[in-house]
């Protein structure tokens, strides 16, 4: 049976506390297995302890994820730093992130509420509505589609 299975039925029943000293435990005797850090950095973020996840995503991250987790813990950490009010820190790493993975939408909502917080408004709505935008199936958001992009670049200008 999978590891990961048991850790996370763990979880499930209630033994949270123990499937995270079982992940920390696995971190320390695999320090360089990217999988197991990014799991052990999951289980503190899904605890409230994120602090304690950060250096866990970082591991992983630099150890060389597959792509598909690797855009998973980008977004971890980029909320991560968000949460702890690094915002800058957050900002960098969803950068990244999209420069990695271009196409991943979620990378661009996330991005825009650490912009928010940097109070970098324009951005972050900007952000948001080009998200909106492209994802809408709402027949009416689709009918003004043009004018939601063109509000999107310029959100300050007057006719």
């Amino acid at each position: 049976m999978d590891l990961n299975i048991i850790l996370q039925q763990l979880r499930q029943v209630g033994k949270t506390e123990q499937a995270r000293e079982a992940w920390v435990s696995l971190a320390a005797q695999y320090p360089q297995e990217p999988q197991v850090q990014y799991g052990t950095a999951c289980i503190h973020d899904s605890m409230g302890l994120e602090s304690l996840a950060v250096p866990y995503y970082l591991a992983a991250i630099n150890l060389g994820l597959a792509p598909e987790d690797l855009r998973g813990a980008y977004l971890g950490l980029g909320s991560t730093y968000r949460t702890l009010g690094q915002f800058e820190e957050s900002k960098h790493i969803f950068e990244c992130a999209m420069a990695a993975f271009p196409e991943a939408l979620e990378l661009r909502v996330f991005l825009a509420m650490t912009l928010y917080n940097l109070a970098d408004h324009h951005a972050a709505m900007s952000l948001l509505l080009d998200v909106i935008a492209d994802t809408s199936a709402d027949e009416e958001i689709q009918r003004y589609q043009r004018a939601i992009r063109l509000y999107a670049q310029d959100l300050e200008r007057q006719w």
